[in-house]
């Protein structure tokens, strides 16, 4: 929990892009929770250079709310998650905004036996070299929260 704070406060005074990425297990379920929240501007940026740069800017913002179906193959071209060494596909469930910000709610059918879990986060890293995807990882016992930049967008972490 003191990670969480932690992030989010650091999140709040990063003069870089950032986003905060939150993956945990679903409550009563074997399903992964996944939720993203980064600056709407940004998204729609970032979704524009990744899927359809013909398309404007004040397209897609007019696009109240977005779209589900757009920005389920945006996120998986932006998150991916291997259990076990096997790529999940994930579903996005909804899109909220609050204030500046958009909010991607996203649910994962990990295996039953999970060992480790590899991330990988691009978001952002087209756009700007200063991005910070700060991540949080809790399935089962295990907790960590983890910096992807540019750099190093990818790390795998052993759940044993």
């Amino acid at each position: 929990m003191l990670k969480i704070i932690t992030l989010s406060i650091l999140m709040i005074f990063q003069q870089s892009h950032s986003t905060m990425t939150s993956i945990h297990e679903a409550a009563g379920s074997d399903s992964l929770n996944v939720v993203i929240r980064l600056n709407y501007d940004d998204f729609l940026r970032d979704y524009q250079q990744t899927i359809n740069d013909d398309v404007e800017l004040k397209v897609l913002r007019s696009l109240s709310p977005f779209p589900i179906n757009l920005a389920d193959s945006y996120i998986n071209l932006k998150i991916s998650i291997y259990i076990n060494k096997r790529h999940l596909a994930g579903k996005l469930l909804n899109i909220e905004t609050a204030g500046n910000d958009v909010i991607l709610n996203i649910l994962y059918h990990p295996p039953r036996k999970s060992k480790n879990i590899t991330v990988r986060n691009d978001i952002l890293t087209g756009l700007y070299s200063n991005v910070e995807n700060l991540t949080i990882i809790r399935i089962g016992d295990f907790e960590t929260g983890k910096k992807f930049t540019k750099k190093h967008n990818e790390e795998t972490f052993v759940l044993d």
